[in-house]
């Protein structure tokens, strides 16, 4: 046998042995469509990348596969990262796939981090911003598409779990262009319905369809908005920026109604325990009270209530004693008082009285007559005037000025020389 030929699997395991050794075919990154997608029932992908020229067939084991956050489908772009490799059993070369992205998520990645930072620097996340969702609503609201599985979810969970409370749609487009300002729209319209809380959200998409609740003008609407918000966006794994926002994250739209009202058990049970502790509060209060009364009625006042009145009746005699005893003491003091004055000598010689009065008037008209002028006059004195001025000195008066000189029977007229 000519040892020249090999076989087609010894062929095959050197191809295979080349391309694995290959550094530049360990780690590829690959973009390209999606065609003949298949999903096993063990978790696994199979799949074919083309593009116009060319097409490479694709594998992605579950523990790979599990980690992907879309659905993958037929005619979806994606990006793939992987390594060449050959399978033996037909000798072609594949893809085994570590990670996909659909194409384009890259950069929305890159735009969910940059505004979950700022608006988490601004304080928009912070606890102390949310509100707390009313344990047993009356209205709530609704902001997602009129149709489709998310707005049937919520009602049929809230009529199940509680009955009472009032459904309201605010239709709003959740997925596409003006999304974003549709969504804005309904819950600044929603806000002005009075409501105890209000659900936003859709069902489970790529994170293209789920865009709209990463913008900013929506993270801002729900931070504005005066009602509690619960954040219902995609399925458990699918974060948005409106869910750090809003005031409470459900997982899913059936979860965000879950949270909402409580169920018929739930109240049930709440009522109960109230009925509970009302019981026992009430009992402690008949017990407090119940010893209260017990305290009182065996005070000794309650028993002999006699004594009451006889203490009384000691502090009326003790005050009535007193206030005799100041009666006579007071009019003992006014009787001896009228007894002095009685025994006084202007009482028993009142001419006396006057006698004194008259002396002591003489001695003031003696002073009076002392001090009149008119008697110094008549014992030759005079009394000199310059323009009415009384002259005490020769200084007051000057040369040719007319003097009156007054004497004890007239008046000189006359001239300074």
């Amino acid at each position: 046998m000519d040892s020249r030929y090999i076989s087609v699997s010894q062929l095959t395991r050197y191809i295979k042995y080349k391309i694995d050794n290959d550094v530049n075919l360990q780690e590829v990154y690959i973009k390209g469509e999606i065609s003949n997608f298949k999903a096993h029932t063990r978790g696994h992908f199979y799949f074919t990348l083309k593009d116009s020229e060319a097409r490479i067939n694709a594998v992605m084991f579950q523990s790979s596969a599990s980690k992907v956050k879309f659905i993958p489908q037929d005619g979806m772009k994606v990006l793939l990262t992987g390594k060449i490799s050959v399978y033996p059993a037909n000798g072609g070369y594949q893809i085994y796939v570590s990670d996909m992205l659909e194409d384009g998520v890259g950069n929305l990645y890159i735009a969910f981090e940059q505004l979950k930072k700022k608006l988490q620097d601004e304080g928009l996340f912070n606890d102390s911003h949310k509100k707390k969702i009313p344990k047993i609503p009356s209205k709530i609201g609704v902001v997602t598409a009129p149709t489709g599985a998310a707005i049937r979810d919520i009602t049929s969970t809230i009529k199940r779990r509680w009955p009472l409370a009032e459904v309201i749609l605010f239709p709003a487009l959740v997925q596409g262009e003006n999304s974003k300002e549709s969504v804005v729209e309904q819950i600044k319209k929603a806000d002005t319905y009075n409501l105890d809380v209000l659900i936003v959200g859709r069902g489970g998409g790529s994170i293209e369809d789920l865009w709209c609740f990463n913008e900013e003008i929506v993270a801002r609407a729900i931070y504005n908005a005066e009602t509690p918000i619960i954040s219902a966006v995609g399925h458990e794994i699918d974060f948005t920026i409106a869910d750090f926002v809003a005031d409470m994250r459900a997982p899913t739209p059936t979860g965000a109604a879950e949270m909402a009202v409580p169920s018929k058990s739930d109240i049930d049970n709440f009522i109960n325990q109230l009925n509970i502790r009302l019981n026992k509060f009430m009992q402690n209060k008949i017990k407090i009270y119940k010893q209260k009364l017990m305290n009182i009625n065996s005070r000794p006042i309650l028993k002999t209530p006699i004594n009451i009145y006889e203490i009384k009746e000691q502090q009326f005699s003790t005050i009535l004693e007193k206030l005799k005893y100041n009666i006579v003491n007071l009019y003992n003091n006014k009787n001896n008082k009228y007894e002095k004055i009685k025994e006084s000598i202007i009482f028993k010689n009142p001419s006396k009285l006057i006698d004194k009065d008259r002396n002591s008037y003489l001695m003031l008209l003696g002073k009076l007559e002392t001090l009149n002028p008119v008697l110094t006059l008549k014992r030759g004195y005079a009394i000199a005037r310059v323009n009415g001025k009384i002259i005490s000195t020769i200084k007051d008066v000057k040369t040719k000025e007319k003097l009156e000189i007054e004497v004890s029977d007239g008046k000189i007229l006359t001239e300074v020389i």
